[in-house]
């Protein structure tokens, strides 16, 4: 048994760190889709075999795939390491491995963005407290141009020509799979990933990268729609709605709206994890699906996302609709008939575990509140909504909920939209977001995952209130959050507060994270918290964070917000429930001396 165990265990930390791997991937690419769509619509109409064929306009299908994109995915990589800082010198180090490569260089900026903002980052830890008073700003744009230009000097003459290698081996790789009609097989491998919420990783990470290298030399490339076939999932929440019963049939239908026209395909991976053998059906839909998509010769400009039909319509280009469509056509009616044999053959019945944590969750909903009686029959336990140790008094004290998924988008920011609703409904003054796990702040107060990813966001922020969830969309744990939230503002817990009463802000034992906050987040503000550093350390406050920012890049995490009188407002609107300290003088005031007195005396009484 404890073999088992071990070997569960090992299982499932693998799965972490794939997903973990893809995630950063993943997160590289889905901040800046909107620009690959721009780039994809541009060379769908105006290049010489496109709609509206344009000299003029043509010209910006070069400079965007070269150079654009490949920058926007290097400081983005850059700055999920080390923010904004990271992402400059990401971009940077990214330029290099452009200039050295005659192909769209996704690939070296998917290593570089995050190779520079790792660099800088360790820089920076070496030197954070070693700088004197007045040089900050010398020593942060130096080191930033150094780092950056050798790294840009390294990809030119070292990282690019290996990596272009490497893209050029994998393009080759896929085209003689084409060449022999052997594409459809990868939908062995792609349509099981998808269901272990591996689906953006794979699309944005590895086939969007070899499809547009494709798409810029003949106006269009299959890859992009390996993933992002809407037709199989389509024809098993089909399957479910005809042969299905209990709450998997009533949803099927509100589930393909979702899935086939908003392009949220994550929908209806839990139908296929109700019943594993569906999976079957995922792989032949999307096996059948490209092998007409391979017999018409049709692929698409830019990646869909999300994968909508109405995107992969609007992305299609001239001549290729009839083959898409019946691509798409194809693999819903494959996925619908492998499907239907197996819920016939072998129904989900009523009395299955998962029918049963579904049926309860639905139930719970419709109840309002939590059951222990009908929980402990999923043995998911009567504790409350919180998972971990966290507690509810985290919840209660919360000023912001983030919801997390591989992407920050999607399921994610459907669910984030009815806690949000709920919230407002109740009149709390709580902030309601999304992000990928990957660009989850360590900080944060509470955090909503799906069940699958709860680990990983615990890595993530292993201080926040976990709550996992079984699907976004339809979850009794909502309405107790809320209930938690409003205990909090009700004053059922000493100490709680809004973050406008004396309690919460009078008690400073509690501060880890101070930031000066300016403009431009330079000059005088980090002069500031280099002032305040220096007396932190001579009271022995080691454990507290300082340093300095930009206003609009504040962290949600901070305790305690420094900023000049003028800019006060704009901070608190920015992060209510933070304490403010409005200075006249970042170079000389007494609130400095008043700061590091409270935190000292607050933790003596505590």
């Amino acid at each position: 048994m404890a073999q088992a165990g071990t070997a569960q265990s090992k299982g499932l930390g693998f799965r972490v760190r794939v997903q973990r791997f893809g995630s950063y991937l993943s997160g590289m690419v889905m901040p800046n889709i909107g620009a690959f769509i721009a780039w994809g619509l541009i060379t769908a109409m105006f290049i010489p075999t496109g709609w509206i064929p344009n000299e003029t306009l043509a010209q910006l299908v070069d400079p965007m795939i070269l150079y654009l994109l490949p920058l926007l995915i290097g400081y983005t990589g850059g700055r999920i390491v080390h923010d904004v800082r990271g992402g400059v010198v990401g971009a940077i180090a990214t330029i290099g491995v452009i200039v050295g490569s005659d192909i769209p260089m996704f690939l070296g900026a998917l290593v570089m963005g995050p190779l520079g903002g790792y660099i800088i980052k360790q820089f920076d830890r070496l030197t954070a407290h070693r700088v004197r008073q007045g040089f900050e700003m010398l020593v942060n744009n130096f080191s930033a141009g150094i780092i950056g230009g050798a790294l840009a000097i390294a990809g030119l003459l070292g990282i690019g020509p290996v990596v272009s290698a490497i893209s050029n081996a994998l393009g080759a790789a896929v085209n003689a799979l084409i060449g022999v009609g052997l594409l459809p097989l990868v939908s062995v491998f792609v349509e099981p990933a998808k269901i272990l919420f591996l689906n953006n990783a794979i699309n944005h990470g590895i086939l969007t990268p070899i499809a547009v290298e494709q798409a810029r030399e003949t106006g269009q490339s299959i890859l992009f729609l390996v993933e992002t076939n809407p037709g199989p999932g389509l024809g098993i929440l089909l399957a479910y709605w005809v042969f299905g019963s209990g709450l998997a049939r009533a949803s099927a239908p509100g589930a393909i709206i979702i899935q086939f026209l908003g392009g949220i395909h994550e929908i209806y991976f839990p139908y296929v994890l109700m019943k594993p053998l569906l999976v079957f059906a995922a792989i032949a839909g999307g096996a059948s699906g490209l092998f007409v998509e391979v017999l018409f010769g049709v692929g698409l400009a830019a990646t869909p996302s999300p994968g909508s039909i109405f995107a992969i319509l609007a992305l299609t280009p001239q001549g290729n609709h009839l083959g898409v469509i019946l691509g798409v056509l194809t693999a819903a009616t494959v996925s619908f008939l492998v499907a239907s044999l197996i819920l016939r053959a072998s129904p989900v019945r009523e009395g299955d575990e998962n029918s049963l944590v579904a049926a309860t969750s639905q139930m719970q909903d419709m109840k309002g509140k939590r059951s222990a009686a009908a929980d402990s029959l999923v043995g998911a336990g009567a504790g409350g909504p919180v998972d971990g140790d966290s507690g509810a008094g985290k919840v209660r004290n919360a000023s912001h909920v983030v919801f997390a998924c591989d992407a920050g988008m999607g399921s994610s920011a459907m669910g984030a939209s009815l806690l949000r609703k709920k919230v407002n409904d109740a009149g709390l003054d709580v902030e309601v977001s999304n992000v990928s796990i990957a660009n989850l702040d360590p900080g944060a107060e509470v955090v909503v995952t799906h069940k699958d990813l709860t680990d990983r966001a615990r890595e993530k922020a292993p201080g926040a209130a976990h709550v996992s969830v079984d699907n976004f969309l339809n979850s009794p744990k909502y309405d107790e959050l809320v209930e938690e939230l409003k205990k909090g503002r009700d004053g059922s817990v000493a100490g709680s507060g809004n973050g406008s009463g004396n309690g919460h802000h009078d008690d400073y034992s509690d501060v880890r994270k101070v930031i000066f906050a300016c403009d431009a987040g330079m000059g005088s503000s980090a002069m500031g918290a280099s002032l305040l550093k220096k007396k932190a350390k001579d009271a022995n406050l080691d454990d507290v964070e300082i340093r300095n920012t930009s206003i609009n890049d504040l962290p949600n995490d901070a305790d305690v917000v420094v900023t000049h009188k003028d800019l006060t407002e704009r901070a608190r609107a920015k992060l209510p429930g933070a304490r403010h300290v409005s200075v006249d003088n970042f170079l000389n005031s007494p609130k400095y001396d008043e700061l590091v007195e409270r935190i000292h005396s607050s933790r003596a009484r505590s």
